[in-house]
Formats: C-alpha cells, sequence, structure tokens
C-alpha cells in the first residue's frame, strides 16, 4: 500500500470523510478519520487488497465505509477507537507534563524577563520601575498570589528588599543578560523561601494555600474515585466474559445477542481498565512523591528555624541555601498538584466513552441475560488453575519460564498486555492469563496462556495462533492498541501517508541500536606527566628554558624579494642520440728480433761485441 496509495490520495480520502461526517453534524479530528480509513482498510470484511493500486470505485467505497462507520453512534468499536485516541493524544506522563507545564511558564513570563533584562537605563525613575518589574517576576513565577493582590506584593517587596535593595539596581543593570537572568531566578527562590517561613512563622503567607493538606485530601478522594470506575468496568468485563462464553457453548441460548456487539463492548470496557490502571499507577506514584516531599519540607524548615530563632545575626552564606531549598520543595507540592488536577481531569473524560454501555446493555437487561450464568472474576479465574503447569518434558523444541527457574519473572515483557493468546484469536475473547502455568518463550517474545490446555494446543503451532491474533485484529482494529500489537501493522499503512504531524494514532515503536561498554577507568586520569621527582633533572630543564630567552629566530626581506611570486620553467630534456663510425682494421707485421753477441766479455780483455739481426722479413709474413 506504500506504494499504491500516494499521500495525496491518502489525505483526499481523510478529508473527504471528514466533510461528509460534519455534513452530517459529526465534526471528527483528522487522528479519529486516518485511524478509520487504516481500520477499514485492514478488515479482510471489505475486501481491500492492499497489494494492487485502489481504483477511483474502491475510493468511494473506502470513504462510504468510513463515514459509515463513524456516524455508528451505536458502535462500541467507534467508542473504543476514540477513547484510544482521546488518551493518545492528551495523555502524557509526569515528565511530560512537567516538563511542558515549565515550557508553558517561561513562555508567560518571557515578556517580563525581557522587559527586566534589556532596560539598560541608569536613571532613578527607570530603575525603581525595573525594580517593581522584579516584584512582579518573583511573584507570577512562584504562583503564590497574584500581581494584584496588594498584601501579596507588599510580602514580596519586603522579601526582595530584604536579600536585594534597591541601592543594588545600579550593579544588576550592569550584568549580562545572562547573568541577569540567572539573578532573577535566584532572587524569586530566595523570595519564596522567606515567604513560606514567614507563613510557617504566621507573620505573612498571603496568597499561599497550604498544599500539603490539599494534597493529603485530594490524592485519597481522586484514587478511590479511579478504584470506584476500575471497580465497575471489572464488574463489566466479567460478566460480558461469562456471556460471551455462554454462548459459545450454546449458541441458541441467547440468540438476540449479537456476538459481535458484546465483543466489542467488552474490548471497549477492557481498554477503559487499562487506561484506568495507568491513571491510577501515576496517582500512587504522587502519593509517594508528596509523602516524601511532606517529610522533607518539615525537615528544611525545622533545620531553617533552628538557624534564624533567637539570633540576631545570620550569615547569608547559611541560610540562603536553607530558603533555596525551601522553594524547591514547595515547586514540588505545585507540580503534584498539577498533576493531580490532569488526572482528575483525564478520568472524567474517559468515563463519556463508557455511556454507551449503559444504552446497549442496560443493567436490568444484563441480569436478565446472566440468569443461570457463573460469572468469574479475573483472580478466581487465575485461582483455578493455580495448580496446573506445563509439563517441560513434553516439549523438545519448547522453552517454558517457571517463577522458580527464571530470574525477574515478574519483569517479562508479556505480549497481548498479559492477556491468553491462544483465547484471542481462537475465541475471539480476552481472558486473562496466568504466568504460574509456564512462560512460552517464541522467538524472544513471551506469552501466557489461561489454562494449560490452551498453552499445550498454542505451543504446538505458535506462528499458526499469532497469524490468527493478526486476523483477529484486523477485524476489530481496537485490538492493535489493546493488545499492543503496533509492530504487526507497520508495514501495512506506513504513518507517512497516514498523517502529516501527528494524524495517527498509535505512535510507532522507537527502536534503536545500543551497545554498552565498561570503562576500565571511570574517573579521568589524574596522572601529572610533567612531574619530575629528581632535582638535577628540574635544574638542567631550567637551564634549557634560560638558554631559550637568548635564542631569536631571524629573518629578512630585501626590497627586490618582497610580493615576488614563485616561477616554473618546464624544459624539454635531451634526448639519447648515437652515431656509427667506420668497421675497425687491423695488419700484421713482424715482431724486430734483435741481439748483442759478448757483451759479458771473455779470455782477452778487449771486448767484441756482435749484432745479430733475427727479424723475419715482411713477405715471409
Amino acid at each position: 500500500m506504500s506504494g499504491e496509495l500516494t499521500q495525496s490520495v491518502i489525505k483526499r480520502i481523510i478529508r473527504q470523510v471528514g466533510l461528509e461526517c460534519a455534513a452530517q453534524g459529526q465534526t471528527l479530528s483528522e487522528t479519529l478519520v486516518a485511524f478509520m480509513v487504516k481500520a477499514v482498510v485492514l478488515d479482510p470484511r471489505n475486501y481491500f487488497n492492499i497489494d494492487r493500486i485502489l481504483t477511483e470505485n474502491d475510493v468511494q467505497n473506502l470513504i462510504q465505509l468510513c463515514v459509515t462507520r463513524l456516524l455508528d453512534t451505536t458502535n462500541p468499536s467507534l467508542s473504543t477507537i476514540r477513547m484510544q485516541v482521546y488518551f493518545d493524544m492528551n495523555y502524557a506522563n509526569r515528565a511530560e507534563l512537567l516538563s511542558e507545564q515549565h515550557r508553558v511558564l517561561e513562555g508567560k513570563l518571557a515578556p517580563v524577563v525581557r522587559a527586566i533584562t534589556e532596560s539598560g537605563q541608569r536613571a532613578q525613575e527607570e530603575m525603581e520601575n525595573v525594580y517593581r518589574k522584579i516584584v512582579t517576576y518573583v511573584l507570577l513565577s512562584s504562583g503564590l498570589g497574584s500581581p494584584t493582590d496588594t498584601e501579596a506584593v507588599r510580602e514580596v517587596t519586603a522579601a526582595l528588599q530584604s536579600v536585594f535593595p534597591q541601592t543594588e539596581m545600579v550593579t544588576f543593570i550592569s550584568l549580562s543578560k545572562k547573568d541577569k537572568e540567572q539573578q532573577l531566578k535566584d532572587l524569586a527562590m530566595l523570595v519564596t523561601g522567606i515567604r513560606l517561613y514567614n507563613k510557617q512563622c504566621q507573620k505573612g503567607g498571603s496568597g499561599i494555600d497550604d498544599l500539603p493538606a490539599i494534597l493529603d485530601e485530594a490524592i485519597p478522594s481522586a484514587t478511590r474515585t479511579v478504584d470506584e470506575h476500575l471497580n465497575s468496568c471489572h464488574l463489566l468485563a466479567h460478566q460480558y466474559t461469562a456471556l460471551l462464553e455462554s454462548m459459545q457453548g450454546d449458541p441458541h441460548r441467547h440468540s438476540q445477542l449479537s456476538s459481535s456487539k458484546l465483543k466489542e463492548a467488552l474490548f471497549n470496557v477492557r481498554q477503559y481498565e487499562a487506561f484506568l490502571c495507568i491513571l491510577l499507577s501515576d496517582a500512587i506514584t504522587s502519593a509517594q512523591e508528596v509523602e516524601t516531599l511532606e517529610v522533607q519540607f518539615e525537615a528544611a524548615m525545622m533545620i531553617l528555624k533552628n538557624t534564624v530563632q533567637d539570633t540576631t545575626y545570620v550569615e547569608s552564606k547559611e541560610v540562603f541555601p536553607l530558603f533555596v531549598e525551601l522553594s524547591k520543595l514547595w515547586t514540588g507540592f505545585q507540580d503534584e498538584r498539577l498533576l493531580l488536577s490532569f488526572l482528575t481531569s483525564m478520568t472524567d473524560s474517559l468515563q463519556q466513552f463508557l455511556e454507551i454501555q449503559s444504552r446497549l446493555f442496560p443493567e436490568e437487561m444484563l441480569t436478565s441475560l446472566l440468569e443461570g450464568v457463573t460469572v468469574k472474576s479475573d483472580e478466581e479465574r487465575i485461582k483455578e488453575t493455580m495448580g496446573t503447569r506445563v509439563n517441560v518434558s513434553d516439549f523438545k523444541n519448547q522453552e517454558w519460564l517457571f517463577p522458580e527457574t527464571t530470574d525477574n519473572f515478574d519483569q517479562l515483557l508479556i505480549q497481548y498486555h498479559g492477556f491468553c493468546a491462544h483465547s484471542i484469536g481462537v475465541k475471539g475473547l480476552i481472558l486473562p492469563g496466568n504466568p504460574a502455568i509456564g512462560i512460552l518463550k517464541h522467538k524472544e517474545k513471551y506469552y501466557v496462556f489461561s489454562s494449560k490446555e490452551a498453552a499445550y494446543t498454542f505451543a504446538q503451532d505458535p506462528d499458526k495462533f499469532i497469524q490468527l491474533n493478526v486476523e483477529k485484529a484486523k477485524e476489530y482494529a481496537e485490538l492493535i492498541q489493546l493488545l499492543e500489537l503496533h509492530h504487526q501493522f507497520e508495514y501495512l499503512v506506513p504513518h507517512a501517508q497516514a498523517r502529516s504531524a501527528n494524524r495517527c494514532l498509535m505512535k510507532p515503536l522507537p527502536k534503536h541500536d545500543s551497545s554498552t561498554q565498561t570503562d576500565t577507568h571511570i574517573l579521568p586520569p589524574t596522572i601529572v606527566r610533567s612531574y619530575e621527582w629528581n632535582e638535577w633533572e628540574l635544574r638542567r630543564k631550567a637551564i634549557k628554558l634560560a638558554n631559550l630567552r637568548r635564542k631569536v629566530t631571524h629573518a629578512m626581506q630585501t626590497d627586490l624579494s618582497h610580493m615576488r611570486r614563485e616561477n616554473f620553467t618546464q624544459v624539454y630534456l635531451p634526448k639519447d642520440v648515437g652515431t656509427q663510425t667506420k668497421r675497425d682494421n687491423s695488419s700484421n707485421v713482424p715482431k724486430p728480433q734483435i741481439f748483442l753477441k759478448g757483451l759479458r766479455g771473455g779470455p782477452s780483455p778487449t771486448t767484441h761485441m756482435v749484432t745479430v739481426d733475427l727479424t723475419r722479413p715482411l713477405d715471409e709474413t
């Protein structure tokens, strides 16, 4: 579908569906419409082939089906999808919510900060005006009172003058913009801490609510409200499950009931339950955080009282950090109140998506249908199967995990949100899984089951039943988020084609490659390489440095050499040349052979020498 349905076609379908719904009096968000388009395409009952190009008739048919489903107010599936869209678009965890709140506060304070930090006038009237703006900034940033509250302004001004008198405005104006902003934050925390201390001593505190007491009362109330909603949806889920099981056992018993509608109602209640569990977990975390803050606040206040009490003079370096600590703890109380207000609002808003239950299946109707039907709670179902366990020896190629043989058994990431992996695709039911039966590890994923028989059946061919679950999710698109099957459907409808910014219900799961490495030395090395323990070596280096002081590098430039460029020339190298002379010739001449006789003398006193020439004539050679 990524190649056939282009982005423009998807946008046209979403826009056309939205316009036709608006013409019928239903104004829907693009996120909801985009997800409904995805759900209709995935449903095999609509016969859309994602591997071929959609014709114009297919597009019109798709639009009509989406409009029909979006306008069907008696469809529990639509209520579930709307609930999922609402929760996905509005819910934020603690860190995200507080970060957004602080960003919004900074945006509101930006004009005041800009007016203070950009002022460079040293006139007396201008400095007084900047000082009043600082008082306003302190009030707004602390959230303890309003600038229109005269008593609160008076308290802030008095506290500010005790730590930052107007005589220091000249020094403040001369600071850089960054330093001014930091000093403003420091002053705000100091003044807030002083006001909190004065309130504790009953010397002020105008506009300051008793947040610890308010939270101690509000958090248990919010928790009880969420618990009540959870109990009611638990009861509905158990009743719907019992009815569906009885219908599967005896199809003619409740022929007037639509099993499809009942399943959709069950999925709606289970999704509502999942969201309430998230909110309840956040409420419990908030209660624990408030309890910790109260202990720390009382301890900090006690230390501050012991430091300041019965003392005429206290150094600022001793008392200022205590005021800042009080301010930070109070900011924690304010954050928890904001979180509690958000959780309460989310709980009330989710209630509207459960109203369809009372219209489709009134309490009187359920009571009559459940006559003779045993309704079991999730806890009772798990308790019934606590004595059964998978026999590992029955499986040669399957890995089973048990509490006593597996580390961090309770922290394993169970597929399908902890529901039975067999009953979803086979029966269309969402039954709680019992990890005590055994957790099947298949392709690095973990599956639980509602009974030993279901575990044995699933383990015979896991891939087959996993595919059945995927097909069931195509029929009931709300199961994609309820059972956390996002990874199974990412390839069918690309997110880039279904939305431009945030037009998709389900955010793709973040994936990234990661690696870890243990550092040999965690702390940076403290070895000084230039250290010398030998005194003579230090003397040698000192002499060397002293000698360098007399060394000078000289350079000069003449009138003829400056501003001249380098020149290059190219020549042709001489080639090798050779010549040949005439041939050599020679002649042979007789070698002269001349001998002298009588040079050594003889018996007579007179020497007689005779020359004998034995050279051969030329004609004989």
